[in-house]
């Protein structure tokens, strides 16, 4: 099933579309990549260069699927960091021209803002997430600090962030999944939708982190299109990372070994269940 995906790419590591690409990939799904922007590696480096992408460029390549016709087979969107907020009505569009042409299809969005108390996106674009791309999602996946930012509501606990998965439930998605909430030795991850919430506790691992949320989005979306299920889906994927994670810690690499630890990505050796 085609997945649309529309987020950065780096080129170096594995980040955005270069961490979404192969995780879709491997679990058979067709995917078109679309740059928002493209870096030599990840920003959290000390030095970097490329940028964004014309949002005009951005329409362009969409426009270009949609002339093929091909629009009507894809099954999904998925959207990440924006660039800049200009980015935001061309996703939007976007995700409109698929469901027009495939009221089946779903939008997994990934609000990305920023983490760790730090927004590292520019003007409107928190914004536009909050006003406009979460009402109209299917899926999103912000991480505790981002859910934060767009519920309200300050989270420093399992049970906080269930207050605001509510809070954005309310607001138009059928799914909401909330990652990265620290729980002393432990990382919770909460899927929440109309029928419960779930979470998921992995032990905290030190090793680099910088695209493990596109990895977690990448692998929620492909396995709820599997399955249906956000429970079942939240633990498949939050074990996936973990497995990644895993297998980077200790190696002295910079950067996730996603590909090295793809197969464990996809069928993870250990499985974290997802408790109501």
């Amino acid at each position: 099933m085609p997945i649309l995906s529309i987020q950065s790419r780096v080129t170096s590591g594995h980040v955005g579309n270069a961490a979404a690409t192969p995780v879709l990939q491997r679990l058979g799904h067709t995917v078109w990549p679309i740059d928002t922007a493209v870096f030599s590696n990840h920003p959290a480096h000390a030095a970097f260069r490329g940028g964004v992408r014309p949002a005009a460029e951005i329409a362009a390549l969409v426009e270009g699927l949609d002339a093929r016709g091909l629009l009507a087979g894809c099954g999904a969107v998925l959207s990440g960091y924006l660039g800049t907020a200009a980015a935001g009505p061309v996703v939007l569009d976007a995700v409109r021209r698929v469901r027009d042409a495939n009221p089946k299809a779903l939008w997994c969005c990934d609000p990305v803002i920023g983490d760790d108390g730090e927004i590292y996106v520019g003007d409107g674009i928190a914004d536009l997430f909050r006003d406009r791309a979460v009402p109209a999602a299917d899926i999103v996946t912000p991480n505790a600090f981002e859910a934060g930012l767009l519920s309200g509501v300050t989270i420093g606990s399992p049970a906080d962030a269930a207050g605001a998965a509510r809070r954005l439930l309310a607001m138009g998605p059928r799914i909401v999944v909330i990652t990265g909430i620290r729980t002393g030795a432990s990382i919770a991850t909460l899927a929440a939708t109309a029928d419960g919430v779930w979470q998921t506790d992995t032990p905290a691992i030190d090793a680099p982190a910088q695209g493990a949320g596109d990895i977690f989005s990448a692998l929620f979306l492909g396995h709820y299109l599997e399955c249906g299920d956000a429970a079942n889906a939240l633990s498949r994927a939050v074990s996936g990372v973990h497995a990644v994670l895993e297998a980077t810690a200790g190696t002295g690499a910079d950067e996730l070994m996603l590909i090295a630890a793809l197969d464990a990505a996809i069928n993870p050796p250990q499985i974290f269940p997802a408790r109501s």
